[in-house]
């Protein structure tokens, strides 16, 4: 997902797109989160074939069956993908039919994910009070992505039934994921002004609050921009998307200072730090979508600043990644401490 998210995201920078010579590094990296993405469901099916008691207990874990949130996204990130610089490495003919099958794939995990997994948290998990978690927030915001992409796949259809069945889906999940957030939010701030901060290895799953945000904004220019010729539907989405940025922001700039305060208190690598890099991309497609659409220079400022973030971000985690693989770390049992 968040190398999907470089590619997608930098493709959304500009009003004519990215310049020439960036195209290439932007389809390279699409093809490697393609490449990621066939290795992660390859093994996640053997896994599922020949460990099937351990895959059911992390469904049955209220600490990880929340992740399978992200499986329902990866297809979705990556068939986003596939319509930006995914075309140079498919062909124009390739694109929009490996884009179908990873939105529908994408679509049934997405709303599966978003059931399934709170029924299992209000039915079969026990969480005390006070443990919200912006975990939480992965199943939710799956069809948000979907939300996002739907528009996206609507233009390559030809009007009719199709597209317009295509787009009132995609606002329906917009609509689904953006109220199932709003139910969680505010338990994650009462979790955090109640009890403190999160303990340290935790600490980056407050980037993925900038989600459902940066996405929802993505969403509501996206079904714009599916929409020519109806001017209140540019209008709704600069007002729903404005103010929505400007909480994002407030929420990138209030994470952030809480993740260096964990660092100085010795911020451990795991691969939770990944949420630095596909919530934070989600917010550069929405401020760019608004700059787009406002022609505001300063959105596009902001666009390019929170790009570099993703890039950086993505760099980091990317490479912590590979050393900890070659070396074994993140192989191993993780430790029992919670320490703040």
């Amino acid at each position: 997902m968040g190398t999907a998210s470089v590619a997608a995201a930098g493709t959304a920078l500009g009003a004519d797109g990215p310049h020439p010579a960036v195209r290439p590094l932007l389809a390279a990296v699409w093809a490697l989160s393609a490449l990621l993405l066939t290795a992660v469901w390859a093994a996640r099916s053997v896994h599922w074939r020949h460990h099937r008691d351990q895959a059911r207990a992390h469904l049955l874990d209220p600490a990880v069956a929340p992740f399978y949130g992200c499986a329902a996204m990866a297809p979705l990130a990556v068939g986003i993908g596939a319509l930006g610089p995914g075309r140079d490495v498919l062909g124009e003919r390739a694109a929009v039919p490996v884009a179908a099958v990873l939105f529908a794939l994408g679509c049934v995990l997405a709303v599966a994910a978003a059931v399934v997994v709170p029924y299992l948290l209000i039915v079969r998990h026990r969480t005390p009070p006070g443990s919200a978690s912006p975990v939480w927030l992965l199943p939710l915001v799956a069809p948000m992505v979907a939300a996002a992409f739907g528009p996206l796949l609507a233009v390559e259809l030809p009007p009719g039934d199709g597209r317009r069945t295509l787009l009132v889906t995609s606002l329906g999940l917009a609509g689904a994921s953006a109220l199932a957030t709003l139910t969680v939010l505010p338990l994650v701030a009462a979790r955090l002004i109640h009890h403190g901060p999160l303990p340290l290895a935790l600490t980056p799953s407050l980037f993925l609050v900038l989600g459902p945000l940066g996405q929802s904004t993505t969403a509501a220019g996206q079904l714009a921009d599916a929409l020519p010729g109806r001017p209140y539907a540019d209008l709704l989405a600069v007002v729903y998307g404005v103010p929505v940025m400007g909480f994002a922001l407030l929420w990138l700039v209030l994470a952030g200072a809480l993740v260096i305060r964990a660092v100085r208190r010795g911020l451990p690598f795991t691969l939770g730090w990944w949420a630095f890099t596909f919530p934070v991309g989600t917010c550069v497609t929405g401020a760019a979508a608004l700059a787009h659409r406002t022609g505001l220079d300063a959105l596009s400022a902001v666009a390019v600043a929170l790009y570099v973030l993703l890039v950086t971000a993505w760099a980091v985690a990317g490479l912590r990644t590979v050393r900890g693989l070659l070396g074994g770390t993140l192989l191993s049992a993780p430790p029992s401490a919670t320490a703040r």
